[in-house]
């Protein structure tokens, strides 16, 4: 897929689950869990053990049923080390233009994560596609809103803080999407293997996504 439909895609999905742990563990069965219940998007971390081979597997694994990409992208040769191991998508945890040159030039879209309204724009002029707003707990849905205000043309995803059943509160708020890490796919259930646990928060967040998108229409 090109940039754009990737990009569209995401949006479509609604929600990008983040995938962070620490230890060495399988992701596949997480990584099914949450499929099952209706997430199309996850990101896997480069902070997580194993994360280029597991981007790899789980991008052989799921596509084009799931989008894989990798999250905690600093530098340019890491961009070109996950495109090597078939990530769609990149995110970073700041805003650096050698890093979206380099997705861009990859074919990926790219999602800077920004804290300030200066922030945002300079993610926005500097051509990312999507800009994750973090830590979104922290600033609050109204944040989004306020944000949105004078700048309706940043495609903002509020990160950090976001829970399964709030995701369509920022939704409505004028997110394009959220993201969701700890409440939606935590270490300790993955490393039990109360798998059924994750379908069901995924469940959750498919369902408040489309409550909130079919409040939106209606008003």
């Amino acid at each position: 897929m090109i940039r754009p439909e990737i990009t569209n895609r995401m949006a479509e999905a609604g929600a990008v689950a983040v995938l962070r742990i620490r230890r060495k563990l399988s992701l596949l069965p997480a990584a099914e869990a949450l499929a099952e219940g209706g997430v199309r998007v996850l990101e896997v971390t480069l902070t997580s053990p194993n994360a280029l081979p597991a981007i790899r597997s789980l991008a052989a694994r799921f596509t084009p049923e799931l989008i894989i990409g990798a999250g905690s992208v600093l530098t340019a040769e890491q961009v070109h080390q996950v495109a090597e191991n078939e990530a769609w998508f990149i995110v970073s945890p700041v805003v650096k233009p050698d890093v979206i040159t380099a997705a861009h030039a990859c074919g990926l879209p790219v999602m800077p994560g920004v804290f300030t309204p200066t922030e945002a724009q300079i993610a926005h002029e500097l051509e990312a596609d999507m800009i994750k707003v973090f830590p979104a707990g922290f600033l609050g849905v109204g944040y989004i809103k306020a944000l949105l205000a004078p700048m309706p043309h940043l495609r903002l995803v509020p990160t950090g803080g976001v829970t399964p059943a709030t995701a369509g509160e920022w939704i409505e708020a004028g997110a394009a999407a959220v993201g969701i890490g700890s409440a939606l796919a935590d270490e300790t259930t993955i490393a039990e293997g109360r798998l059924s646990i994750l379908t069901e928060r995924a469940r959750v967040l498919c369902a408040s996504i489309a409550a909130s998108r079919k409040a939106i229409q209606v008003s």
